[in-house]
């Protein structure tokens, strides 16, 4: 079970989310999110992560030259693409909504490592909160990620009833935006990992 915590903005946070036993770490490279991080910063964090450790850097509507650099300079492992973004080069976890999921399927599995889906918003590109019915996505012969509104309170069922690859957790883990609860966090990967 791949164990992702996105939006990470700070060293303590990156070490807490490792500590925990997390297996990804999640950068948020849109401008407009309130736990967007500069590739210089992520590169400051992903410099001290232990060897293992994915780097997953989140991108909107970014061409694939903008999202290569980035890569190159973070050391992205993977990069999961929200929208029109494109990628070359690099793993990719392609983002879509549960609502526009179906359409997301039809992405080559050549180009595609996996599908991140989250919960539908007309504002944010993921970290809400909000959960979706998580059986939409069970059988799907795709590598999965699921994310939307997972906690330590319900992420075994999550994984219960999605049987996914993956999960992800960002805002339900949180003080405020861009700064976890490392208790949460904690709580969250046990919790997902003994699913």
């Amino acid at each position: 079970m791949i164990v992702k915590i996105c939006g990470i903005t700070n060293q303590e946070d990156a070490a807490a989310a490792v500590d925990a036993g997390a297996s990804a770490i999640g950068f948020n490279f849109y401008r407009n999110s309130p736990r967007y991080i500069s590739p210089t910063g992520a590169a400051m964090i992903g410099e001290k992560l232990p060897p293992g450790i994915w780097k997953v850097g989140l991108f909107v509507n970014e061409p694939a030259d903008i999202v290569a650099r980035i890569a190159l300079q973070v050391g992205l492992e993977v990069a999961q693409l929200h929208g029109t973004s494109e990628a070359l080069g690099i793993r990719t976890w392609r983002a879509c909504n549960v609502n526009d999921w179906d359409v997301a399927q039809e992405v080559d599995a050549e180009c595609c490592e996996a599908l991140l889906v989250d919960a539908p918003s007309d504002v944010l590109y993921g970290g809400t909160g909000t959960t979706f019915d998580w059986s939409r996505v069970k059988g799907i012969p795709k590598k999965i990620v699921i994310a939307g509104g997972l906690d330590a309170g319900n992420v075994q069922e999550a994984i219960e009833r999605a049987r996914p690859w993956g999960v992800d957790a960002c805002s339900r883990i949180e003080q405020a935006p861009g700064l976890k609860d490392h208790e949460k966090m904690r709580k969250f990967v046990k919790a997902a990992l003994h699913s």
